[in-house]
């Protein structure tokens, strides 16, 4: 309009008289200002339109597993805030593996295998064994890092001094305390050097991101499965995009109401629960592990080594294995009854070298996870679940929660009550999702899930009122849709996204052979 006025206040001085002429270039004038302002409307470009108009660049993955199954891997190109489209940018990498049958192909299949900040590039690791010949003709499996994830942009490491921020705050009020600084420097470590960046790294912005991805691809609408955490991104993007959701699948669930503090704080009475049913197969294989022959005496050994592992850390590869990280591992291992071998065979470990000299370990498994938390930094799972929902910022808060809980969850209150980095983190820039809609939704939930427990399967079920809930009864499990499993889960997922119709009803499965 600027240049429409300018140019009318020109006319103005130059056209005079009366005559033909004078109305001649009258009119020109009024056709070139009409002109002048196609041309400004037209130069104002909606900023996120460059988002919505890109053609990808297919390549090699450079990757093992997804150069084997012939994927191809591409950058799609988002804003870093999609309140700033005309800002900074990230580039999200995604993998694609074609369907099989190019005649029934349907659409794509994007997948999330958890976190926060697991890497999801390789869909055919996590798909590519259990999904049906009918449905890998039908769907071209689309891995993707998320923002702040593998070659999605991850920030620099955040210089932590632990590898993890999910361990116990200890036995006595001193750790407590020791803990609440080291959170306090873990966040700033993390938030300080480009808190513009890491305070964009949310699962709002990966949804956004995902509806990006569905547009690069060509997609009217997106197929999903997530697990664990991918259950919480999932039911996010159902509720921002419900009209690009297709087939949805939702496996080991999060109550979004629930998520993260929340979920956290169920993980001590479910790992709890998974530490007894742990116990009773122990007990049943006293002469090969002695920890004692029933389940109390089991659980007794434990709470025994962890007064022990307090009094004197347990040194095996260099890392001290001491009251805030033996109930770390014990969390990590008791989320599958199939892994009850190696979780007795590390904790014989650990309990053998307990009051003796620092040794090498014995089980690869046991070596593995030491050397991740010595040399790796598990901060991108920080910077997403901390970037959306506030966590309580008073210290007392969950100290009042760790002293309430001493007695019912003597392994794992501590852990899943202390503080976090989030404590310390900035508030975040978007309020939570609430997660209320109709959008149909397959939900898989095992009624012995230590790590995201039945009840918030349940519960988003609720949420999704056009959702279907499948229940893996009597196992302890995370994730259901695994090889030899349940038969009945695979068919119940594999039928779903084949044909795009929901079981009638929800329905129990069991378990086609019991853990050894």
């Amino acid at each position: 309009m600027r240049t429409a006025r300018a140019l009318l206040s020109k006319e103005s001085g130059v056209v005079r008289g009366n005559g033909l002429s004078a109305r001649l270039v009258r009119c020109s004038v009024l056709v070139a200002v009409a002109f002048s302002m196609l041309v400004v409307a037209g130069s104002q470009v909606d900023p996120a339109a460059r988002f919505y108009h890109q053609s990808l660049r297919w390549k090699p993955c450079g990757a093992a597993d997804l150069d084997a199954a012939g994927a191809e891997c591409a950058d799609v190109l988002v804003p870093l805030d999609y309140q700033r489209p005309e800002g900074r940018t990230l580039r999200v990498a995604i993998s694609r593996v074609k369907a099989t049958d190019p005649a029934k192909r349907l659409g794509v299949l994007l997948s999330n295998p958890g976190g926060p900040g697991a890497e999801g590039l390789d869909s055919v690791d996590l798909l590519g064994d259990v999904l049906s010949p009918e449905v890998r003709a039908r769907f071209d499996l689309i891995g993707m890092d998320p923002r702040g994830v593998g070659r999605s942009g991850r920030t620099p490491r955040c210089g932590w001094p632990v590898g993890e921020m999910i361990h116990s705050a200890g036995i006595d009020p001193q750790g407590f305390a020791r803990e609440t600084g080291q959170a306090a420097r873990m966040a700033t470590g993390c938030v300080s050097d480009d808190p513009e960046k890491v305070r964009q790294l949310t699962t709002r912005n990966t949804a956004r991101d995902m509806d990006i991805v569905r547009i690069a691809l060509g997609e009217e609408k997106i197929s999903y499965y997530g697990t664990s955490y991918g259950t919480y991104l999932g039911a996010v993007f159902t509720q921002m995009f419900p009209q690009r959701s297709d087939r949805i699948v939702l496996d080991s669930a999060i109550d979004p109401d629930r998520y993260w503090e929340g979920l956290v704080q169920d993980w001590g009475d479910s790992d709890e629960r998974a530490l007894d049913d742990w116990a009773n197969w122990a007990a049943a294989k006293d002469d090969t592990y002695h920890f004692g022959a029933t389940a109390t005496d089991v659980r007794a050994t434990v709470v025994d080594l962890l007064a022990t592992a307090a009094r004197r850390p347990i040194v095996i590869d260099g890392f001290p294995i001491d009251d805030h990280w033996l109930p770390f591992l014990l969390h990590n291992l008791l989320t599958d009854a199939r892994r009850n071998q190696p979780l007795a065979d590390i904790l014989r470990e650990i309990a053998d070298a307990a009051g003796g000299p620092p040794v090498a370990a014995r089980s690869p498994r046991l070596r593995g996870t030491l050397q991740v938390l010595q040399s790796e930094e598990n901060s991108t799972l920080a910077q997403i679940a901390c970037g959306d929902a506030p966590a309580p910022t008073d210290p007392a808060w969950y100290a009042a929660n760790i002293a309430a809980t001493r007695t019912t969850q003597p392994i794992f209150g501590a852990l899943a009550n202390n503080i976090q980095p989030c404590g310390f983190w900035p508030a975040p820039v978007e309020p939570p999702t609430l997660v209320r809609n109709s959008v149909p939704a397959l939900i898989l939930q095992a009624t012995g899930d230590a790590r995201t427990p039945y009840a918030h399967g349940v519960r988003l079920h609720q949420h999704l009122t056009g959702s279907r809930l499948v229940t893996l009864q009597d196992v302890r499990i995370h994730m259901t849709f695994r090889p030899d499993l349940s038969t009945c889960v695979d068919t119940a997922i594999n039928a779903y996204l084949s044909t795009g119709i929901l079981p009638p009803t929800d329905t129990t499965c069991y378990a086609d052979a019991a853990p050894e």
